[in-house]
């Protein structure tokens, strides 16, 4: 498989903790947003979205979004499972896993931030204050979430999709020094995961494609 990928997108890196948990063999091909380089016709034919993350499958079939690859990835390589088996936990941990794509991350991505400082000429200070306060916002509901596990992951002793989505927002928190010390719970949890080699591998410092970005 072949995953199209920007170092710093959340969604791409995502997939890329995903494709680590589940042990799946797969090509990085970067696609450099700060370039522009997903608008490039040759890419516009694979993706015509033109949207990172992608996922070209060994058939040739290309899958788009991170939400629609993720759910594929869970449900055609069952035996390491990201979810809870449990369907009302599921749908807990899918709601959790919503809240971080579509209330926080949205609000947040190249394109918003982009948009505040081009057409709308927000100033560096109000474009970070915008960022911090939708992390800060939507972080709330995840730490009393992870407060109630009372396990080191959100799947007792390993981690599940909840960290799939979590990890990367909390690096772009970091990113932008974002005060983090509300939420003690989230910082712990993200510690535990930098411990694993497959958020070591999939974290942005470690995609070789753009050394020393």
């Amino acid at each position: 498989m072949e995953l199209y990928s920007y170092f710093r997108s959340s969604a791409a890196y995502r997939v890329r903790i995903a494709l680590e948990l589940k042990g799946l063999e797969h090509t990085i091909v970067p696609v450099n947003l700060s370039t522009d380089q997903q608008r490039a016709q040759h890419y516009l034919l694979n993706n015509p979205q033109g949207l990172v993350p992608a996922l070209t499958l060994d058939s040739g079939e290309t899958l788009a979004q991170s939400g629609a690859i993720l759910e594929w990835l869970e449900e055609t390589h069952t035996d390491a499972p990201l979810y809870p088996q449990d369907p009302v936990q599921k749908a807990q941990h899918r709601a959790l896993c919503q809240h971080i794509a579509c209330d926080i991350h949205p609000l947040n991505n190249l394109r918003v931030l982009r948009y505040l400082s081009g057409p709308l000429a927000l100033d560096r200070e109000q474009v970070n204050g915008w960022y911090a306060h939708w992390i800060t916002l939507g972080f709330k509901a995840i730490e009393d979430a992870v407060e109630t596990f009372g396990t080191d992951f959100s799947l007792g002793k390993h981690p599940g999709m909840l960290e799939v989505f979590l990890i990367p927002q909390v690096y772009n928190a970091y990113r932008f020094c974002i005060d983090l010390s509300p939420f003690p719970q989230i910082v712990a949890l993200d510690e535990r995961c930098q411990h694993l080699p497959a958020f070591s591998k999939a974290h942005p410092s470690n995609q070789i494609d753009f050394p020393g970005a």
